[in-house]
């Protein structure tokens, strides 16, 4: 999410204030130019109530989706700052079939501090987390989540590893370049840190992505203006330390705001492996009365720099992945685009293929919808 000043003009608060704005200015709208070959094909829809109360807490805000092929359990990661209730996530029964999904929440789990407390509240002070993104570790060893940090408290992003009942276990070591500094025109954006979390086929490497580019390596899109490079960082699972790092370029905001002078941003809101090289790339944009875009694109982590060592990107002096379009959700027959941010692999269909099940994040706000939607996925030729 932008770091916008002051902290209101940030798309959560923007989407949150739009009562005025009618329902269709939120649903997805073309993406000039943005033509790709059918690697998806929409099995089936699903949604949740608006601010559903479950187990006395308010269900929505669903930022990190996963599934582990061993147990079959189903996580959703709920990105309330322990502002409605303490950071948490949910457990899910999903049933995936040929043209048919239905999601119901089955669990709530609350996330934990080292201390083994909640997590506080932002006006509380203390470990502030924006939680983002979650991944299941394999043969039990629990989860690994991001969270995007939050400046205002003094925070910066964080990649940490759970136990499935949500008590803490560590802390990665983020490099520096990647938390928020005092000094201006460094480090990362607020609300534009640890969008996005990847790991391995074999659970040794956890890839994290930066939804946009650190103030040094350039800006935020714009409408007709693509921008700074993003991120993305592997981290070491066993050590928990970053070992590599690639760039990778965000397109440009596809449409520009209904209303002079709105606000309109693209960033990366989701990643996931391929294989232990490949990654889908999930690009989000956001105009104020044109809605949303969403763009899945793949690329190959080994053809790029290593920009780990790099405190700052300029022209020129890195090689990006090279990225390639699998799919414009515009062309996939949803019945509406909204704000998608979690992403994950779901059964395999008995021809074999694979699926991919999407959340979108409600921000909490009635005019946007928690909305699950499957597809089989075709590999390239």
């Amino acid at each position: 999410m932008p770091s916008a000043t002051p902290f209101s003009t940030t798309r959560r608060a923007l989407l949150r204030a739009c009562g005025a704005l009618p329902a269709a200015a939120l649903v997805g709208c073309a993406t000039p130019g943005a033509r790709a070959p059918q690697r998806l094909r929409l099995l089936g829809e699903a949604t949740l109530p608006y601010r559903m109360n479950f187990q006395g807490t308010t269900v929505g805000g669903l930022s990190g989706l996963d599934h582990d092929p061993a147990t079959g359990m189903w996580v959703a990661l709920c990105d309330d700052r322990s502002e409605l209730q303490p950071a948490r996530f949910y457990t899910l029964d999903v049933s995936l079939a040929e043209r048919a999904l239905s999601v119901e929440v089955r669990g709530v789990t609350t996330l934990r501090t080292a201390a083994g407390q909640p997590f506080p509240r932002r006006q509380s002070g203390g470990d502030v987390v924006d939680p983002e993104a979650i991944r299941f570790l394999p043969r039990g060893a629990g989860l690994l989540w991001a969270s995007e940090g939050d400046h205002r408290a003094n925070r910066s992003p964080t990649l940490r590893h759970a136990r499935l009942d949500g008590a803490h276990v560590r802390d990665f070591d983020v490099p520096a370049h990647l938390q928020f500094a005092s000094q201006p025109g460094t480090g990362a954006r607020d609300n534009n840190t640890f969008e996005g979390l990847a790991l391995t086929p074999d659970a040794r490497t956890a890839w994290v992505a930066m939804e946009a580019a650190l103030h040094q390596d350039g800006p935020e899109p714009g409408v007709g203006r693509p921008g700074g490079p993003c991120r993305i960082t592997a981290f070491d699972v066993a050590s928990g330390r970053a070992v590599r790092q690639v760039a990778y370029l965000p397109d440009a905001v596809p449409r520009a705001p209904l209303l002079p002078g709105g606000f309109s941003d693209n960033g990366v809101s989701e990643i996931l492996m391929l294989d232990a090289h490949r990654m889908l790339v999930l690009e989000r944009s956001f105009s104020m009365g044109a809605g949303m875009s969403l763009r899945l694109y793949e690329i190959d982590t080994r053809g790029a720099s290593d920009t780990l060592p790099m405190q700052r990107l300029g022209a020129g002096e890195y090689r990006p992945v090279a990225k390639r379009l699998v799919a414009n959700f515009d062309d996939l027959g949803l019945s509406r685009l909204d704000n998608t941010e979690g992403m994950c692999w779901g059964p395999r269909l008995a021809n074999g293929h694979r699926t991919l099940v999407c959340v979108s994040d409600d921000n909490f706000n009635a005019l946007q919808v928690t909305q699950f939607a499957a597809f089989e996925f075709l590999e390239s030729e």
